[in-house]
Order: C-alpha cells, then sequence, then structure tokens
C-alpha cells in the first residue's frame, strides 16, 4: 500500500495506491475516510489496481474551503491525472469508480463530466435523487446540531442508525470503531458535507445516458437510502446490475462483508464493459 499525495487548491489532499492491473477507485461516505474500505481492499488488492482517496477534510486531507459535490469530483479528477503523470494510469484507460452514500455523490459528478474516462461505476447505498425539501430540512437540523454540540456528538449520536439493530447488538465494537475514528472530524469539515450534499443536483440523465453497467448495492433497512427510492432508480440505466443485501442498512461493507466483496469482484471482473 503506497500513500500519495496531490495539492488541490493549496490544500494537501492524501490517497493510497494498492494492487495491479484494472483500476479500480474506492469512493468513501460522509463521516468516514477510506479506511472503511479495508476489507473489500483485503480482497480485491490481488486482482485489481486501487484508488482510496480520503476527500477533503476527511483522514489527512486538508479541508478545502467552500468545496461542492463537483468540487470532489474535479479532485478525482487531478488524482487520476497524477496516476497518469506518475505512469501508474495509461492515459487512455478508462477505470471503474464505486461511490459509498456521498461518495456515490461525488461519483454521479465525475460521471457526468467525465463519462469517457469510465468503464463502468457502482452506487453502494447511495441515490442519482436531489434531496426532497424535507432531507434537506433534516440535514439543515443536523448542521444546527453539529454547529451546537460539535463533530464527535453529532457522530457519536448518529453513527449506531446507520447499522442494522442486529448488527449493532452483535457487533457493539465496530461501532465503538467508527466513532472513535469520527472524533478526527472537525465541525467545519461535516458543516461542509452536508452543505454539499443538500446543494447537489438530480443527475438522473446521468443514469439514462451512461452506456456502460452500473452496479447498485442497495440495504433492505437502509434508513438514509429508502429502499423505494433505491429501487427507483435501477430502471433507468441501459445496463444494471442490482444487489439487494437483506441484512444490511447503511454499511454494508461491514454488516455483509463477504457478500459485498464477491459482488464487487464480480462486477469488477465480468459485469464491467472492459473499455479501454
Amino acid at each position: 500500500m503506497t500513500e500519495k499525495k496531490i495539492t488541490f487548491q493549496d490544500a494537501a489532499v492524501f490517497y493510497r495506491s494498492v494492487g495491479e492491473g484494472k483500476t479500480v477507485v474506492l469512493i468513501h461516505g460522509f463521516g468516514e475516510d477510506s479506511d472503511i474500505w479495508d476489507y473489500q481492499v483485503d480482497f480485491l488488492k490481488d486482482h485489481f489496481h486501487l484508488i482510496l482517496p480520503d476527500i477533503p477534510g476527511s483522514g489527512r486531507s486538508e479541508i478545502v474551503p467552500n468545496a461542492n459535490i463537483e468540487t470532489y469530483a474535479e479532485i478525482i479528477k487531478t488524482i487520476l491525472d497524477n496516476e497518469v503523470a506518475t505512469s501508474c494510469l495509461q492515459e487512455t484507460e478508462s477505470v471503474t469508480m464505486i461511490g459509498h452514500s456521498m461518495g456515490g455523490y461525488i461519483t454521479l459528478a465525475f460521471a457526468e463530466k467525465y463519462p469517457e474516462q469510465l468503464d463502468s461505476f457502482g452506487l453502494f447505498h447511495s441515490t442519482v435523487f436531489s434531496d426532497s425539501e424535507e432531507k434537506k430540512q433534516v440535514r439543515s437540523k443536523a448542521i444546527d446540531f453539529i454547529n451546537e454540540k460539535g463533530s464527535n456528538v453529532f457522530l457519536k449520536t448518529s453513527t449506531p442508525g446507520l447499522f442494522t439493530k442486529s448488527f449493532a447488538e452483535h457487533h457493539p465494537e465496530r461501532i465503538t470503531e467508527l466513532i472513535e475514528k469520527g472524533k478526527k472530524f472537525s465541525t467545519e469539515s461535516l458543516v461542509q458535507y452536508y452543505k454539499a450534499m443538500i446543494a447537489r443536483p438530480d443527475r438522473t440523465d446521468v443514469l439514462k445516458t451512461f452506456s456502460n453497467p452500473i452496479l447498485f448495492i442497495i440495504g433492505e433497512h437502509d434508513m438514509a437510502i429508502p429502499l423505494e427510492s433505491s429501487m427507483q432508480q435501477c430502471y433507468l440505466p441501459v445496463q444494471s446490475h442490482v444487489t439487494l443485501l437483506e441484512k444490511s442498512a447503511h454499511m454494508g461493507m461491514w454488516e455483509e462483508t463477504e457478500k459485498c466483496n464477491q459482488i464487487l469482484f464480480d462486477f469488477l471482473r465480468y459485469g464491467s464493459s472492459g473499455k479501454s
């Protein structure tokens, strides 16, 4: 595993790179960093070239002032350009991008602007639809809570709800682990993420116009991305690969690790277009 760094608008942005073969970018979600993919990395690294960014304000990456979802997508583009410049990626090579939750929003923004650079992409507990007015109000209240109580208190309160009740009861140490990592987040970072998600547009057209395969991994018990909404988007692409995780809420990579690993492997090996 090699740690690398780019500079974007004077901010240091870190990412990790491991493995050889087809390039796959794994983008984490809100209140996480790239470590969220560690179980998937262990499974996939012997077969693929994995790139794992820490979005600005997460992990070791510095915050980029006034960033939005489109800014984060440009950062992913800069990372790929750096991989080309250092001969780790061919200039004409297309990649697969998998985004969890907010990482899916970033993936969609990238797909909208740079579709030619993707041979496939995946939405992992994520949605193409913009926030409803009700969802925007929920996020706005969360911003108020974060500003008043701080990022640590907010994540300690909200993190357990990302998992099924059964997982939380049987694996309390995993919930604690995520909450402990959440202590590294600044109030500014979490507020910026929420504002970016509130402002993001509907990107339904991305799914309708992208001709290569799109993977959907859906948690049956996901309260953040409700099942009905998740299923609606699956009918939009030309090529949809859909998996419903019956024992997961919003964190399938931890809740059903082995199943998710195999889903990703099969999609990357057999489901993507292989375009280059």
